[in-house]
């Protein structure tokens, strides 16, 4: 994140999808019974937008791409080699398909086409909607679907954007926040998710259902901390998010059934802590 004195940028935000990936940690019981884990990536130290960060894979829409759950898909069998499609591809198959991409060779979509498979874009499912603050370089209107990791596949790195990658559940992504580097969207996201997750599958896809009914997007607001001089960022439901945020604002209705729990980040050496506005050791 960059500086709250900034002046905002003039373009707007690119269209932009991620995949939360989840599965069930293996050894921990009966199909339903164990703990819940979710796929991220570390991006490269040199990338232009969160560098050395664990994400989601994700990233822009394509112009062909023409629902952006098509490029969640996509994204997610480039950064992370897995593929949602509606039949099986073997893992040979599936292997020279991103060998291809890699090389600049056709799209995904025609691969599959020509294999006789698509996208199953019902395995996705919306969860969250992020828009990047107005004073960063780069912007992004991106949304988060939830997917079940497919039996037989192995999520792996390109090596090319993403360099690492790690199943780690809620709980432990939490924990281990500044080891991780975890932006914003993800510490949030992950805090969602823990206690469905800790409920079982099911209960994690009920929470996106429950989520999907009522969509939102979240574009957090840049403060700075009188007191520390950290950097602070505002969510839409902070009391402060009006009065001392600057940049683009979308205000969330009071009562919104998403506009709950801690509503800032504070950024405390590398990492971001997520707390309440009246626990703020410098209140923006």
């Amino acid at each position: 994140m960059g500086d709250s004195s900034k002046a905002p940028v003039a373009d707007g935000p690119r269209l932009a999808a991620a995949v939360i990936l989840v599965r069930e940690r293996a050894g921990t019981g009966e199909p339903g019974a164990g703990q819940i884990e979710i796929y991220v990536q570390r991006r490269h130290h040199k990338a232009s937008f969160m560098s050395s960060a664990f994400v989601f894979p994700g990233g822009t829409a394509d112009p062909d791409d023409r629902d952006l759950r098509v490029t969640a898909a996509r994204e997610l069998f480039e950064e992370a080699g897995v593929l949602l499609g509606r039949t099986p591809v073997d893992a040979d198959t599936r292997a020279a398909w991103r060998t291809r991409l890699q090389a600049g060779e056709g799209t995904l979509a025609a691969l599959m086409s020509g294999a006789g498979d698509a996208f199953d874009l019902d395995a996705l499912r919306y969860f969250a909607h992020w828009i990047t603050p107005s004073q960063e370089r780069k912007r992004f209107s991106a949304v988060f679907y939830l997917a079940r990791m497919p039996a037989g596949q192995t999520a792996t790195v390109d090596d090319h954007e993403m360099v690492d990658g790690a199943w780690v559940t809620p709980d432990e992504a939490l924990a281990r926040a500044g080891e991780l580097r975890l932006p914003p969207p993800q510490i949030r996201t992950f805090l969602e998710l823990r206690e469905p997750a800790r409920a079982g599958m099911d209960a994690l896809f009920a929470e996106a259902t429950f989520r999907a009914a009522q969509p939102h997007p979240i574009l957090p607001r840049m403060a700075q901390g009188t007191g520390s001089g950290s950097l602070v960022l505002l969510l839409p439901w902070d009391p402060e998010y009006q009065s001392h945020g600057v940049g683009d604002a979308l205000v969330m209705p009071k009562h919104h059934p998403l506009a709950v729990g801690p509503s800032r980040f504070v950024l405390e050496d590398t990492t971001w802590k997520h707390i309440d506005a009246a626990s703020s050791p410098d209140a923006a």
